[in-house]
Order: structure tokens, then sequence, then C-alpha cells
């Protein structure tokens, strides 16, 4: 056994036991798989940005440390415009044994991944339940390829396929569970499909930016059902997966502007983040959102609020007044705002989802039944 091997073994059995102890996993075959996958062959690279937002890469393999943080770690970036952005990554660690033990895997079941990213999820699933029980799909060939190769070294063969995750695997259905590594607006019912009678599913469904959680769904007569996890968590969008909306610009607030008071908090996707996912019933597509300076202290003074037909909404961070242009957005905001308040300010584990076939998503608050309910258009 070389010096490497005995370092990595060390590394990821403090990684597991760590995990353990801040009560993120539970099981034994989960500190297992932690313990014994060695993350530094899946990501023996990522990417980090530097002082001036540069993006650097680090060498994982050789510095474990890194390898088995318990952070996320950008494993593939693609330029976009005059900059490069993420698009791949290896999922915090916390992150990821938190969803695989809600999914309630048990022995001899199988399990489709949607998002193959560098394939140590896949390991982990491989390390449980056996490589011929994991499936696992990814829209970019070149990365099935390479994850291919390095669970391979890694000594695991789940079958892995490049595909669009939104259509599934549906030559080797049905499967006991899915579980999604990306976000989704909506719920594929090609999935549902796919998914045994006692089936369940784990996805993070986003309906924008910030905007929606994972929710545990499963079939409940010929539809399906579950609440939304108690934490918080956030997937890169799947690719392609979404259709293209067009992108809000800078607003322009020389004319048509009207200033008023508002009860709702100025920042609502970190302040109230159920009503902000709530607001987006109501808000239009591709709202673009962030934060005002102040010109002399450089600190956050107001948050905006931009869409795409050019309205736009400015909330000063103090003072408790919005002022607005074109069609008022800062009134959906309130909406939600005065509807999670009156429900009791209900965390996220409060919130559910049924899927229809036909597709449609209703969300309700505490139970399906409920007098609060919203069908998504």
């Amino acid at each position: 056994m070389t010096t490497l091997d005995t370092e990595w073994t060390a590394h990821a059995r403090r990684l597991a036991d760590a995990l353990r102890d801040n009560g993120d996993l539970r099981s034994r075959q989960w500190h297992s798989a932690v313990s014994e996958v060695p993350r530094h062959l899946l990501v023996p690279l990522a990417y980090e940005q530097d002082r001036t937002g540069e993006w650097v890469e680090i060498d994982t393999a050789a510095d474990l440390a890194r390898a088995y943080s318990p952070e996320t770690l950008v494993t593939a970036l693609a330029r976009t415009g005059d900059h490069e952005e993420p698009i791949s990554s290896s999922t915090k660690p916390d992150l990821m044994v938190r969803m695989l033990e809600i999914l309630d895997v048990r022995d001899g079941q199988k399990v489709l991944e949607i998002g193959t990213g560098t394939g140590y999820n896949a390991a982990l699933l491989a390390h449980r339940l056996g490589d011929d029980r994991v499936f696992s799909v990814d829209v970019g060939e070149d990365l099935v390829d390479v994850a291919r190769e390095r669970l391979a070294a890694a000594g695991y063969r789940p079958l892995l396929v490049a595909a669009d995750g939104a259509a599934g695997l549906a030559e080797h259905a049905p499967f006991d569970r899915i579980i999604a590594t990306c976000s989704v607006p909506r719920v594929p019912w090609t999935w549902a499909e796919q998914l045994a009678p006692d089936g369940a599913i784990l996805v993070d469904v986003k309906l924008a930016v910030s905007a929606g959680n994972l929710v545990h769904l499963h079939r409940v007569g010929d539809k399906l059902e579950g609440h939304f996890t108690s934490r918080w968590a956030a997937f890169m969008a799947m690719r392609p997966g979404t259709p293209t909306i067009p992108s809000a610009q800078p607003a322009n607030r020389a004319t048509g502007s009207r200033t008023r008071p508002t009860d709702a908090p100025a920042a609502p996707w970190n302040d109230a983040p159920v009503a902000w996912f709530l607001a987006q019933l109501k808000l239009p597509g591709g709202l673009s959102f962030g934060y005002e300076l102040d010109p002399e202290t450089m600190q956050p003074a107001a948050v905006t609020l931009s869409a795409p037909d050019g309205s736009w909404a400015r909330a000063a961070l103090t003072g408790s007044t919005v002022t607005e242009g074109g069609t008022p957005l800062w009134s959906s905001i309130e909406w939600a705002h005065d509807l999670w308040t009156s429900a009791g300010r209900p965390g996220w584990d409060r919130l559910g989802l049924t899927v229809e076939p036909t597709g449609e998503h209703t969300i309700w608050i505490d139970h399906p039944a409920s007098e609060h309910h919203w069908r998504l258009s």
C-alpha cells in the first residue's frame, strides 16, 4: 500500500466521521460508502475563483484535504460571453448523503440518477447496491465518458448513458428510486412512467433562481405527491432542460416611477425564501434581481427587480419603501409574503407538490386538500 493510498483512506474516513457527527449521515451503509469511495480519483481537478474573479485550476488529486473537504467542488466551466460559468460540480458531501438518506434506498433496489457529473454519487450508490443496480444519465457525452473511465479506475462500473435527463432511461425501467442532482422547473412525467409502483423521486424543483427546494415525491394512485425537505438545497439547472426565457435588461428608471410603503422584506430570497418561492406563481419569467450599492459606502442599499418587458422595482433595505415602473412587480412579493404570513410562516417541510399525468403541477401547504393550493401555469 502506497503513502497516497494510506492518506486518502484516512481523509475519506475523517469525512465520513464528520458527516456522521454533524447528523447528515445516519446509516452504517452510507458511512462505509463515504469511507471507501476514492473521491480524489473521481474529482482529480477542480476550479475556484481567485480574488479577481478569475477561475483557476486546482489539482485535488494531490491535495487530499481539498478532495475530501465538505465543500462543493466546481469541475467544469463554459464560456458565456466574456466570462466563464460553472456547468458541473461535485456537490457538497453533506448534501449528497442527506439526499441519499432521504431516498431510503434498500438492498436490491434499482436507482436512476439524473446528472452523472463526476460520478462520485454514482460510486456511492454502486458501493451500496452493486454496479448492476445503478444507472446514471447526463447530457454531456464527453463528461459521461470521463466519469465512466474514472469510475472504472476506482473499481465501479454502473451503467452510464449520455442522454437528456428529462427522458430518463426507459429501456432499463422500472426504477425503485430516481434521484436528480440538477434542478428542474417542472418534474418530467416520463420519470413517473419509469418509476416502480412503490417508488420515490427526489428532485430539486426551482421555479426561478433561488426559488425552490428538494421535493420527495411518491406514487399516490396515478399521481406523484410529496413534501419539500426541511433544509434548503440548490443545484445547477438541468441541461438543456429548460426553455429559453428572455433575460431582463437593465431597467430605465427615468420615467414613470412611483414610490409607496411596503411591509414585505426587501430581499425575500434571503429573508423569506418560502415566500420568494410562492411569489414565482405570479412574477413573470426571466426576472432579474440583485442588489444596488450605495455609491459612497459601496454597501447594499436596495434590491432591484427587472422584467423582460421593462418593468422594474427598487426596494430600499431601510425605510420600507418600494419604487416601481411599468407593471407592478412588487405586488407579487407582497401577495406571497401576506399569504406566507397568514399560513403561519411555514417552513419548507410544510409545502408539498402534486404532479398529475397531464403534467399539471400543484403547490400546497400542509396537505393536498388544503385551502392553500395553487396550480403552476
